[in-house]
């Protein structure tokens, strides 16, 4: 998609996209090799605050979704400060969430489907991609939920 389809469909959906965070500890928010671009994780955050929560435990499937289509739209935040312009991206290539989850949740693949869902809504087929969904017993500051992405990219 191009750039002003791109804003137009943020716009459309009543989304700002965040500025690029600073990371929490010792890594880089996100690493580009040739035309890759590797970002590196962002956690679910509500108010902004860590999004504390386990799935099966005392988060339910919708709200985990609702914390993955939030990262969703810091890992976009992230992906144009990156580019400078998300009209570069030329695929989502692969995501990886990891769901704080119980050892008897078995939806994180619907949770993980906020996210998808959205860069697909956003990107238009550039934002489907591979994906993996994990269940973890813990995330960093007890968030619900994690997502990486690799993005290939334009000059």
């Amino acid at each position: 998609m191009n750039s002003s389809a791109i804003q137009a469909k943020l716009a459309e959906l009543g989304i700002t996209l965040p500025p690029l965070a600073v990371p929490a500890a010792a890594y880089q928010p996100f690493v580009r090799t040739g035309n890759l671009l590797f970002v590196s994780g962002h956690i679910a955050k509500k108010d902004g605050k860590a999004w504390v929560g386990q799935l099966g435990k005392d988060t339910d499937t919708a709200t985990g979704q609702q914390a993955a289509r939030a990262i969703a739209i810091d890992l976009l935040g992230t992906l144009q400060a990156a580019t400078g312009d998300l009209g570069k991206v030329v695929r989502i290539v692969k995501v990886m969430s990891l769901v704080n989850s119980t050892p008897d949740f078995t939806e994180q693949h619907l949770v993980t489907n906020g996210c998808s869902e959205l860069l697909a809504a956003v990107l238009g087929d550039a934002g489907k991609h591979a994906r993996s969904a994990f269940g973890v017993a813990q995330i960093p500051m007890g968030a619900c939920v994690e997502i990486e992405l690799i993005a290939e990219v334009s000059d």
